[in-house]
């Protein structure tokens, strides 16, 4: 239970802090590797690469 109310905390302080003055980036500081890439990492890569997408839309 204690595991429950520190994340409901973590989610509350998140709501509360602005991220509209964050850099939008494009993961070009990140190396993607192929060969070390697991199933999370291609799933990650998709993911990205589709998010991408969708703020190059708005």
């Amino acid at each position: 239970m204690v595991e429950n109310n520190n994340s409901n905390n973590y989610k509350i302080s998140l709501e509360k802090q602005n991220f509209a003055e964050l850099p939008v980036g494009k993961n070009e500081d990140v190396e993607f590797s192929e060969e070390l890439a697991d199933e999370a990492d291609r799933i990650a890569a998709e993911r990205a690469a589709a998010a991408d997408q969708r703020n190059e839309r708005q």
